[in-house]
C-alpha cells in the first residue's frame, strides 16, 4: 500500500510539472512549482513510520493457529483425505 501511494503522489507531481501548471494564476496570484524538499520529507517520513511499524510487529506475539480446522473439514468431507 505504501509503494502504491508513491506512485500516485510521484505521478501526481510528475503530471502537475508536466503540464505546467506552476505558472497558472489563480484569482491574480501565480500558484508556484510545489517544493521538492515537501515531497522527499513526505516520503521519508512514511518510509521511517514503516520501518518502525515492521519493527514492532517483529516484536509482538506469534501469530494465532487454529488447531483442528483442517482435522474437522477432513471428517466433514469438505476437504479431501489426500
Amino acid at each position: 500500500m505504501l509503494g502504491l501511494a508513491f506512485l500516485i503522489l510521484i505521478g501526481f507531481m510528475l503530471l502537475i510539472e508536466g503540464a505546467h501548471l506552476a505558472h497558472m494564476t489563480i484569482a491574480g496570484d501565480e500558484i508556484g512549482a510545489v517544493p521538492k524538499g515537501y515531497l522527499y520529507f513526505a516520503i521519508a517520513f512514511s518510509l521511517m513510520v514503516e520501518f518502525l511499524n515492521l519493527r514492532l510487529r517483529k516484536t509482538m506475539e506469534a501469530p494465532v493457529v487454529l488447531h483442528g480446522a483442517t482435522e474437522e473439514a477432513k471428517q466433514m468431507g469438505i476437504l479431501d483425505n489426500k
